[in-house]
């Protein structure tokens, strides 16, 4: 890890959209200077237009706002959408935006996954959650279980810095903000990355990390559960020495061959004591992990080959005992009372033809780190959308 641990921030955590779209829009419409926004989803729903407006209001009052917004899962926008946003002064930039084929979406891998916000250098928001009405409860029995995280404090510049240099290619002019360094709370923080670049195993490596030195417990609460075989023999390695390892996983999928992946790896957590419980009041899309008392993170990335070898993801480590320990209450408390204990016992019971599926998974994810590099690496790149451009349906690209 390239960045150093900084001292003095304050962290709080966001749960679902009731607790963060609220806090994210606030801080938007206080906006004075900048916003610089990236994203996976924008939806054409009441979220998405909350976010539209919010966006349009702080680019008309003179606020500079740049969007940058992944082309596959923002790839069915209307152009009116867009257009209103640019026409009032927001500057659009789609990530790897590719032309259909037979109807079909082709840039399924790669993808712009990070989930960021920073509002005037000051305030930072980080996490799993897109701009979409099903991460709220009102959307019904399929609305996400999903997570965020607000940040003041001198790790903000991390986090701008790191923003500022995705959209560089398309910045102009350069932003000119000077993120604020003033101490904000008690806890240490540092952004950590995924990139197809020098920062392709990052996260992974800090997880790697976390669980070699874990003592006392490991919670996990990730959706999409496929991780590489160097991080499940390190928590196989921990429960063996006496760490309370605990995994929430999904149970009620949204999409389900996702948790039919992630079963085929249970019993070889579940012979070593790892404790697996399976989130059904709805879908669990939260990205979130604790160990021990102070070492916690929050972000976008899944512990699944798409995250961990492709995605470009960003994700806060937090030390603070107060953040981890309430992170570990409502961990915690969702495995009690909205999960169900997956024992050894259910899962060796029949299916007798997983056991060369299981064989088959290990070799693949041994090797998969290997196999990513076979696909090709396209460029990172992003192309802004002006409104004078879009009326002409030319598109001018930028490259980063």
């Amino acid at each position: 890890m390239n960045r150093p641990w900084v001292e003095g921030n304050s962290v709080e955590l966001l749960v679902n959209g009731e607790g963060y779209y609220p806090r994210v829009f606030e801080a938007m419409a206080q906006a004075q200077e900048e916003i610089l926004l990236e994203t996976f989803i924008i939806y054409d729903d009441k979220v998405g237009q909350q976010l539209q407006q919010v966006l349009i209001e702080a680019a008309q009052r003179g606020v500079r706002v740049e969007l940058a917004a992944d082309g596959y899962g923002t790839a069915d926008l209307p152009d009116a959408f867009l257009a209103a946003m640019t026409e009032a002064g927001v500057s659009f930039h789609a990530f790897d935006p590719q032309p259909r084929l037979a109807g079909m979406r082709t840039n399924l891998f790669r993808r712009l996954h990070r989930k960021i916000v920073v509002v005037d250098g000051k305030r930072a928001f980080i996490g799993g959650i897109n701009y979409s009405a099903d991460h709220l409860e009102d959307f019904g029995p399929m609305a996400k279980q999903d997570y965020a995280v607000e940040v003041c404090g001198p790790v903000v510049a991390q986090v701008h810095a790191s923003s500022r240099r995705l959209m560089a290619p398309v910045l102009d002019p350069p932003s000119e903000v000077r993120p604020a360094v003033a101490s904000a709370g008690s806890a240490s923080a540092v952004l950590v990355e995924r990139d197809n670049a020098r920062r392709s195993t990052e996260i992974e490596a800090c997880y790697l990390e976390a669980f070699r030195s874990a003592r006392q417990r490991i919670v996990v609460a990730n959706a999409y559960f496929f991780p590489g075989y160097r991080l499940l023999r390190e928590m196989r390695n921990a429960a063996r020495r006496g760490v309370e390892v605990t995994l929430i996983l999904q149970g009620q999928p949204d999409m389900r061959w996702v948790r039919a992946l992630s079963r085929l790896l249970y019993n070889y957590l579940l012979r070593d004591g790892v404790h697996i419980h399976e989130y059904c009041q709805r879908p669990l899309h939260g990205k979130v992990a604790l160990v021990d008392d102070q070492w916690s993170t929050v972000g976008s990335s899944n512990l699944d080959p798409l995250s961990l070898s492709f995605n470009l993801e960003a994700n806060l480590l937090i030390r603070d005992r107060a953040f981890n320990q309430h992170l570990y209450q409502h961990l915690t408390g969702l495995a009690s009372e909205q999960c169900k204990r997956v024992t050894l016992e259910r899962m060796v019971r029949g299916y007798w033809w997983r056991a060369p599926l299981i064989f088959m998974c290990f070799h693949v994810i041994r090797h998969f780190p290997r196999i990513a590099g076979w696909f090709p690496a396209h460029r990172q790149r992003l192309r802004s959308v002006q409104p004078e451009v879009q009326a002409q349906g030319d598109l001018h690209e930028g490259k980063t």
